[in-house]
C-alpha cells in the first residue's frame, strides 16, 4: 500500500512534495470551527493555551489550538459555530467565489443543490453565504443518500437555523426529474479518502488501487445522474477529500469532454494551496487541515434564467387554518408560508414556497423550512428548532439570560428552577444566543428540549 500511494501521491502533486505530504499526514491532526455570522457571540471555544487564528480562507473559520470538549459548551449546541475542518472550508470560499460570478435570475430566488451533503459542514457554509448575498431569497437543498446519515444532517441543519434550507435523501439520478433546476450544484462525492489518513484508521486499512478505481467510476455516474439538474450557464462545484489524479483532475476532465462544460479559474491566493492541472489540492504539511481538492465548471449552453414551472400536482400537504397560520406567522421576522404535516406546523420563507412547491412535485423532502411548533387547545406549544431558528423574532418569547451550569443542566435535561422568572413559556439563552425553551411552573419547568438532543456524557 505505501509504494503505491506513494506513486499516485507523486503524480498528483508531484515528486518534490511527497516527503512533505507524507510528514503531514504522520503529524497531529488540527481542530478547527467556522462561526455562525446569524447567531452573534464573542464567546467559543479557543481550546489549549486559549489561543486561535484565523483560516485564511474563511472569514468565520478558526484553528484552535487545543481540542475542547464540544460536548460541554452550550453555544455548540444552539449552532453559534459548526466543527468543521480547515481545508474542507475552501469549498465554501470557492462557492463564494461562484456566486460573484454567477449570472444570477432576477425573477426567482437562487437554487442550490448540495448533492452529498451530510453531516452538513458545506451545507452551512454554503447557506451562511447565501443569506449574505440573497437575503432570504435562495433554497439550498441539501441532500444525503443514506437515510440515517440524513437524519444527521436535517438535525444539524435545524440547529445552524436557517429556514432556506431543505433536507432530501434522494439518489442522485432522481434529480433527473428536476432538469435545468439548479443554478449551482456542490458535489463533494464519496471518495477513497486518502485525505483523512491521519484522522480515519479505515481510510487507510480500505485504501486500494483497485478501490481508487472504483471510487472514480462511482463518482463519474453520480455526476453524469445529477448533471440535467444543472440550468443551462450553472455552476458545479466538484470536490473530494483525497489526492490521487485518477478521482480528482482525471474526473474533472472526464465531465468536460462528456458532459459539456468549461473548467473555471479558482482563488488560489492562498499560501499553502497547490494548484493541479483542473483545480487545486489541500494536503496536511502544507495547510493545517486534512486532505480536500476542488474544481468548478460551468455547464455549456446560454444561461436559463427561468421562473417557476407551473406547478403540477405536489406532495399533499394539509393547509393550515387561518388561526394556526396567524399564531405561527406572527413568530417571524420575515413573511411565511405556514403548513401542516399531522400536527406539526411548518414555517417556509414566502418567497421559496413556489420553489418548493415545483421541488415537491417531483421529488420528496425530509424537511423544509422550520417546524415551528403545534397547536393543543387554546395553547401553542413550540418546537425545538423554532428556538434555534435566525428568522424567529427576538420579542416572540420572553427571553431569560442563563450561565454555563444552568444552560448545562438544561441540555442535559436535568430538573431546573428558575427563581422568579415570570410563569409560562421561556426562551433560554446563554451568551444571548437561543438554547430552547421551557415552560415555568415556578418551583420547576418543563423542558421542550427533545430527548435526541440532550447531553448524555457526564456534565460534572
Amino acid at each position: 500500500m505505501q509504494a503505491a500511494f506513494r506513486k499516485l501521491l507523486a503524480e498528483a502533486i508531484g515528486e518534490h512534495r511527497v516527503e512533505q505530504a507524507l510528514a503531514g499526514l504522520a503529524s497531529e491532526a488540527s481542530v478547527s470551527l467556522r462561526l455562525n455570522p446569524f447567531k452573534h457571540t464573542d464567546a467559543f471555544p479557543l481550546g489549549g493555551d486559549g489561543e486561535c487564528r484565523p483560516v485564511a480562507w474563511s472569514e468565520h473559520g478558526r484553528l484552535l489550538s487545543g481540542r475542547p470538549v464540544f460536548t460541554l459548551d452550550p453555544l455548540f449546541h444552539a449552532g453559534a459555530y459548526y466543527v468543521q475542518d480547515s481545508s474542507a472550508m475552501y469549498v465554501g470560499e470557492l462557492f463564494r467565489n461562484l456566486l460573484s460570478r454567477l449570472e444570477r435570475p432576477q425573477d426567482r430566488p437562487l437554487r442550490v443543490l448540495d448533492l452529498c451533503a451530510a453531516p452538513g459542514g458545506k451545507t452551512t457554509d454554503a447557506a451562511a453565504s447565501l443569506r449574505a448575498v440573497c437575503g432570504d431569497s435562495y433554497l439550498l437543498v441539501a441532500n444525503e443518500i443514506m437515510r440515517s446519515r440524513a437524519g444527521v444532517l436535517a438535525d444539524n441543519v435545524a440547529i445552524w437555523g436557517d429556514p432556506c434550507v431543505a433536507v432530501s435523501s434522494l439518489d442522485p439520478a432522481a434529480f433527473a426529474a428536476l432538469p435545468e433546476f439548479f443554478d449551482i450544484i456542490i458535489a463533494d462525492v464519496p471518495c477513497s479518502g486518502e485525505g483523512m489518513f491521519r484522522k480515519d484508521s479505515r481510510a487507510r486499512e480500505q485504501w486500494s488501487v483497485d478501490n481508487v478505481a472504483l471510487c472514480a467510476q462511482r463518482q463519474r455516474r453520480i455526476v453524469a445522474d445529477v448533471w440535467p439538474a444543472l440550468r443551462p450557464g450553472g455552476l458545479f462545484i466538484y470536490s473530494t477529500c483525497t489526492f490521487n489524479r485518477q478521482e480528482n483532475d482525471g474526473n474533472v476532465e472526464w465531465i468536460r469532454d462528456n458532459l459539456g462544460a468549461g473548467v473555471l479559474d479558482l482563488p488560489l491566493g492562498y499560501e499553502g494551496l497547490i494548484a493541479t492541472e483542473y483545480g487545486c489540492s489541500l494536503v496536511p504539511g502544507f495547510v493545517p487541515g486534512e486532505g480536500q481538492y476542488c474544481a468548478a465548471l460551468r455547464k455549456e449552453g446560454e444561461p436559463s434564467l427561468r421562473g417557476a414551472r407551473t406547478p403540477g400536482r405536489a406532495r399533499p400537504v394539509r393547509p393550515t387554518d387561518r388561526r394556526s397560520a396567524d399564531c405561527v406567522g406572527s413568530l417571524f421576522g420575515i413573511p411565511v408560508s405556514v403548513r401542516a404535516k399531522g400536527d406539526l406546523l411548518t414555517a417556509l420563507p414566502a418567497c421559496i414556497s413556489a420553489e418548493l412547491q415545483e421541488f415537491e412535485t417531483a421529488l420528496p423532502l425530509l424537511s423544509a423550512g422550520c417546524a415551528a411548533g403545534r397547536i393543543k387547545g387554546r395553547d401553542f406549544v413550540p418546537d425545538a428548532d423554532l428556538a434555534l431558528c435566525t428568522a424567529l423574532r427576538e420579542d416572540a418569547f420572553t427571553r431569560l439570560g442563563v450561565d454555563r451550569e444552568l444552560a448545562l443542566a438544561f441540555l442535559h435535561r436535568d430538573n431546573i428552577v428558575l427563581g422568579d422568572a415570570e410563569p409560562g413559556l421561556i426562551l433560554l439563552c446563554y451568551q444571548n444566543v437561543p438554547l430552547g425553551f421551557v415552560k415555568n411552573l415556578g418551583r420547576r419547568c418543563n423542558s421542550l428540549l427533545p430527548q435526541s438532543r440532550r447531553i448524555r456524557m457526564d456534565i460534572e
